[in-house]
């Protein structure tokens, strides 16, 4: 029934202001207002249309997703957003598209490394979007490993340019979002050569189109990489290949902020030190830790509104069947999604401050935090991207066979989002990092050089490798105080079991090859140290009413309590804790999943998702799925005629055993 709130009921149950939670969950106030009126002018503008990209062919997805870029920056204009309403515009929007490397990774590469010359040169372009950017640095046979990128840039003094040149097929740029079809323009990384001496990887911008008609330079051979997983999903990116046949570019086309070369073809390394790179991956990383919330949220708001309507079994002598969300199987699912979600969101704020933080050091010319702020966001972001990209594909099986319909929202969703765990670092890759950081910081545990940070902890090594856990009752397990020392625990003695068996060994990188997966697990049990500290950290700040508080306070108990439950073998094996405090907190999590129960659909509404965003039947704010569903069914293109087309040429000969057969 049109107009009806089919989840009123669930709604009635809530035992907090939804209102408060949802300015929590914008992080101000002004946040969730922005946000709030942003995304209503997208969903009541026909030009954002989505529900049809399922049956829009490439091309077709293609050149909408261009309509819609272009009608994204027209509004900007007419509307005078600034930056923070312009971002939520095109977050609204929610299409894959150029825009989002020319402003995500384009800009701030120019930002980052350019001199104060070249951003006035060149910012002023990309800002009005006169040239469209992109980040040209994974190549076909090189992603994660950056130093060892084949694609060269040799200085000619004769004409005081760079020669850009890609030597091997391999060394083909591979994958950059917005190079196949748009980008006019890239930043490109390719090892530095001048006077016979290779300096490494360093960035150059480079025209690849004309400004005229849009065709490929001379010696630039660029196009699509080909069509992607999923229906939709991020076929609407143009992700491109490049390569060069000695192409010349102007000397002064380095971004030349850390280091230059002179018109007589010298290396000189700049004043700024090389350190402020790290900045920009800071920032990056951070921001793709926030998506992953909205992602994981996005997911979970679905699958506990359908599970919420979706009634199955229970029913004796004809009587209503039981709602799934009652069952503890989908809650003992479902829940820990909805406190991770809420995690990772707060985790992502505190990233931002991190950022900040790390960002006005670097000015002040101090790199003390910088390793820590380094790994610790290269550890996040593979933590977050990978557990997210597993939830949303949990949320598909949360909603049953219609889960897997594409008009549920979750196989695009998922398709969206699972490039994340490989993109700005495969993730393995990046919990590597975070265990060559915690192998340094356990070997300097003696030396008076206290941890930073995040290690912070590691202060604590001699208490933290003999104490024993204090809880005793169920309830002991939402005491923060003991939450928190069964993880540093479990996570310090699990780095220093690694620091020991990697002395075993006469060759340090022979022992980290064969301890890789060892060193990934203690990574992954620091990663999440931190998401639970920072949960708890936050519960301790001036957040909502006493309602608001409540829920946050049980969901991050659902979220600690949970890892420590997958995570069981690592705490045990560890004597973080006992079996008999395992079963406590087993008890203690059930307990937490029937508080959460009554609340379950309003914490999904502190999102504020509007239908339009999450494009999905399943999870319609009021619940109407099955006529919509039925509305959805008569929209494919299958249903335009009674008989399908190739009835009579195929199926009917069949029927009417009319099949000519060739004789032997």
């Amino acid at each position: 029934m049109e107009g009806v709130d089919h989840l009123a009921d669930e709604r009635n149950k809530a035992e907090f202001d939804v209102d408060e939670m949802k300015i929590v969950w914008a992080g101000s106030r002004h946040a969730f207002e922005v946000s709030d009126r942003i995304a209503r002018l997208v969903a009541s503008d026909p030009v954002f249309e989505k529900s049809d990209r399922a049956r829009l062919s490439r091309k077709e997805l293609f050149k909408s997703t261009l309509k819609k870029c272009a009608h994204a920056f027209k509004r900007i204009i007419e509307l005078r957003l600034n930056e923070e309403e312009a971002g939520r515009l095109r977050f609204f929007v929610d299409q894959p598209a150029y825009v989002d490397l020319h402003w995500g990774m384009f800009v701030p590469a120019i930002k980052g490394q350019g001199t104060e010359e070249q951003q006035k040169k060149w910012l002023s372009l990309a800002n009005k979007m006169q040239i469209i950017g992109c980040y040209a640095q994974t190549e076909l046979g090189h992603g994660s490993n950056v130093q060892g990128l084949e694609t060269t840039a040799t200085f000619d003094p004769k004409t005081d340019e760079f020669v850009v040149h890609s030597p091997t097929q391999t060394s083909s740029k591979w994958w950059p979002g917005g190079l196949g079809k748009v980008s006019t323009h890239a930043v490109v990384y390719a090892r530095l050569i001048t006077d016979g001496k290779d300096y490494g990887v360093h960035g150059f911008i480079v025209q690849l189109r004309s400004l005229e008609d849009h065709s490929p330079l001379p010696n630039i051979i660029v196009g699509d990489i080909g069509t992607k997983m999923g229906n939709g999903a991020y076929n609407s990116m143009d992700n491109g290949f490049l390569m060069f046949d000695h192409v010349r570019i102007p000397r002064d086309q380095m971004l030349m902020r850390l280091a230059k070369v002179t018109r007589e073809g010298k290396y000189v390394p700049s004043d700024v030190p090389k350190q402020l790179m790290y900045g920009t991956m800071v920032y990056v990383r951070q921001t793709i830790v926030a998506d992953a919330s909205n992602a994981l949220s996005r997911a979970v708001c679905i699958a506990t509104r359908y599970s919420a309507v979706r009634r199955q079994f229970g029913s004796q002598n004809g009587s209503i069947e039981t709602q799934v969300i009652d069952y503890k199987t989908q809650q003992n699912r479902l829940f820990p999604l909805l406190a991770s979600a809420y995690a990772y969101r707060f985790v992502g704020e505190w990233l931002k401050w991190l950022y900040t933080d790390v960002t006005e050091r670097l000015q002040a010319s101090d790199f003390a935090t910088l390793p820590e702020a380094h790994a610790c966001t290269a550890g996040l972001k593979s933590l977050t991207t990978t557990a997210t990209a597993d939830g949303i594909e949990e949320c598909r099986k949360l909603c049953g066979g219609h889960g897997y319909l594409w008009c549920s929202g979750l196989p695009e969703l998922f398709a969206v989002y699972v490039p994340a765990c490989t993109y700005e670092g495969d993730n393995v890759v990046l919990q590597l990092q975070v265990a060559r950081f915690l192998m340094k910081t356990v070997s300097q545990l003696g030396s008076g050089k206290a941890p930073v940070g995040t290690t912070a902890y590691m202060a604590r090594a001699a208490h933290l490798l003999q104490c024993q856990s204090g809880v005793q009752k169920a309830e002991d397990w939402l005491n923060p105080a003991a939450v928190l020392e069964a993880f540093e625990a479990r996570a310090l003695r699990m780095a220093v079991t690694c620091a020991k068996n990697l002395s075993k060994f006469e060759n340090q990188e022979q022992g980290f090859a064969e301890l890789l997966a060892e060193l990934v697990e203690a990574a992954i049990a620091h990663c999440q140290l931190i998401v639970v500290s920072k949960f708890i950290a936050k519960l301790e700040q001036d957040i909502g009413g006493k309602g608001v508080k409540k829920q946050l306070n049980n969901l991050c108990y659902i979220y600690a309590l949970y890892i420590l439950h997958k995570h069981l073998g690592d705490f045990l094996s560890t004597n973080s804790i006992t079996p008999k405090q395992a079963s406590l907190a087993n008890d203690q999590l059930r307990s937490l999943y029937s508080q959460v129960r009554p609340n379950a659909v309003a914490l999904v509404d502190a999102f504020n998702y509007t239908d339009h965003y999450l494009n999905s039947v399943l999870g319609r704010y009021d619940g109407n799925v099955y006529p919509k569903l039925f509305e959805e069914a008569w929209k494919d293109p299958l249903n335009d005629s009674v008989v399908p087309d190739g009835y009579h040429e195929y199926v009917r000969p069949l029927i009417k055993q009319q099949i000519r057969t060739a004789r032997l």
